[in-house]
């Protein structure tokens, strides 16, 4: 096996996390700068190439060390061309040519890609996906994303919105979400979609539950705190969370009787409810799955925490290993 390292990159709106990787994806070494969105985020690419060749520089490597860089960015992204465009969080409105730019002040080969995409080929490498060829990963954070790896490449669609796991429909009679339309997986699922629809369901139960007192109170309420409450038995927080776990739950199983996957793996912030969560959506993708895929697809948690989308990113630089 080759001694070569790959270089991985987290590209977020706060933060922008680094990585560098053996080709089994372990990572050696991992650090992160603060994401500087001014100027229409004009330094946050110098930001990046200055970053990498200082590292380098420490630790006295050579860019013969390594194969290559990957990235995973907010936006849309230009697989092919290496740019991102629409990456509002990043104060990047315009096309941003990254891939050239970070080539030429690196001076290395460059790969990009949606951040929930490699977050996925991080997940299905080293983490719960085993490295099956057949994995998909759903996050549920701030909104929910996640990526579909199939025969072993990762499904982009002939807009890049392939994946969009998050605009599933799932409720006849749902909320608007950012997205344009209504119903989507996002608005009940996400971190602030469970809290969304606590809300909702607040308004018609009448029994005692500290959450819903919480909401009839003006008090800031969390995921975290529904999910922690159902799980101390309050009877509001798990009406809540089983209405969650079925919108989940049918997402995913639709998503296994179409493709059938080895695996469907739950990350983000919300899955940090565990396998208290886990258990609840698995639950209803039994029913909503027919035999073949209950017998043969599984539901797992994710593994690799933050760590995912710098494993995921580096591993795109795995195409240079000619």
């Amino acid at each position: 096996m080759s001694e070569k390292k790959i270089i991985g990159i987290d590209l977020g709106g706060t933060t922008i996390k680094f990585g560098i990787l053996t080709l089994e994806g372990e990572i050696q070494d991992k650090w992160a700068i603060e994401t500087r969105i001014t100027n229409e985020g004009k330094y946050i690419v110098p930001d990046i190439i200055e970053s990498i060749n200082h590292r380098i520089n420490l630790y006295n490597l050579t860019k013969a060390d390594f194969l290559g860089i990957g990235m995973g960015s907010p936006g849309s992204v230009d697989i092919e061309n290496g740019t991102v465009k629409g990456a509002y969080n990043l104060n990047w409105k315009d096309t941003q040519q990254v891939g050239k730019e970070i080539t030429e002040g690196v001076g290395l080969p460059f790969a990009v890609d949606n951040d929930a995409n490699v977050a996925a080929l991080g997940e299905r490498w080293v983490g719960a996906g085993a490295n099956n060829p057949d994995v998909i990963f759903v996050t549920l954070g701030t909104g929910v994303g996640g990526g579909i790896i199939a025969a072993g490449n990762l499904i982009h669609g002939v807009a890049g919105a392939g994946g969009e796991i998050g605009h599933i429909t799932v409720d006849v009679d749902g909320f608007d979400c950012t997205c344009g339309k209504k119903r989507c997986l996002e608005t009940v699922a996400s971190a602030t979609g469970v809290v969304r629809l606590a809300r909702k369901l607040s308004e018609e139960y009448e029994g005692e539950s500290q959450i819903k007192d919480s909401i009839d109170n003006g008090e800031q309420v969390t995921s975290k705190d529904i999910f922690g409450a159902a799980e101390a038995g309050d009877r509001f927080a798990i009406i809540v969370v089983d209405k969650v776990s079925q919108y989940l739950g049918l997402a995913c199983g639709n998503l296994g009787n179409t493709l059938n996957p080895d695996s469907i793996v739950i990350g983000g912030g919300v899955s940090a409810a565990g396998e208290f969560l886990r258990n609840q959506v698995e639950k209803y993708f039994l029913e909503y799955t027919f035999p073949q895929v209950q017998e043969t697809t599984s539901v797992k948690l994710a593994q690799l925490g933050n760590d995912a989308g710098i494993i995921g990113a580096a591993s795109l630089a795995m195409k240079f290993d000619k």
